[in-house]
């Protein structure tokens, strides 16, 4: 049976939500980044940065490191793989549309779910995987309080997901397309960071 994120454990929290690296972000390696939150709860967070690839990792070479045994099977699609976060990048994690289900499955929400087995990465190949995926290697990881005192410090903002923004492929404009949605324009943002 699935994991689900139920609402009790959503309020007060950013479960399903993108994060928008503020200008000022000192860490270069969320630099103008825009991460999907799977889960943010007492204990902490986790995401996937949806706006960065993997350096020059194709599906086909993950497929290969995997060892996976196709069997048969041709692959039919050729997803790009992305960089999800500094955390445990050996490791891959498929978000993904709602259509897929699995006993591994954490339901995010009614449109998002997260996967991490070799099952949906062999479903993708296939192409009789989920609708919609986004397959990264690694994650972004927060522990208890860390990513709230990061918000406080204007390192990040919040939006809604939509699945345009989660899952298109259009990376280089993902975080200015982000700010759009919540009504601030990249080019008057300042780089400096500050308290009022």
């Amino acid at each position: 049976m699935p994991t689900t994120v139920t609402e009790e454990t959503q309020e007060g929290y950013l479960t399903g939500q993108l994060l928008v690296a503020m200008p000022a972000m000192r860490d270069p390696r969320f630099a103008r980044s825009v991460i999907y939150i799977c889960v943010h709860n007492a204990e902490g967070a986790i995401g996937l940065v949806v706006n960065r690839l993997a350096g020059s990792i194709e599906f086909g070479d993950l497929i290969e490191q995997l060892d996976m045994s196709l069997g048969e099977m041709e692959i039919v699609t050729n997803p790009p793989v992305h960089f999800g976060g500094p955390v445990d990048t050996e490791r891959g994690f498929v978000l993904h549309s709602a259509d897929y289900e699995s006993e591994e499955t954490l339901d995010i929400d009614k449109e998002f779910g997260l996967t991490a087995t070799v099952d949906i990465v062999r479903t993708i190949a296939s192409g009789s995987g989920p609708k919609s995926h986004l397959l990264a290697l690694g994650y972004a990881g927060w522990g208890p309080g860390q990513l709230d005192g990061e918000i406080q410090e204007n390192a990040w903002l919040n939006v809604d997901a939509d699945n345009a923004l989660v899952f298109d492929k259009d990376l280089d404009s993902k975080w200015d397309r982000a700010l759009a949605k919540l009504g601030v324009d990249s080019a008057l943002l300042s780089t400096e960071s500050g308290r009022a």
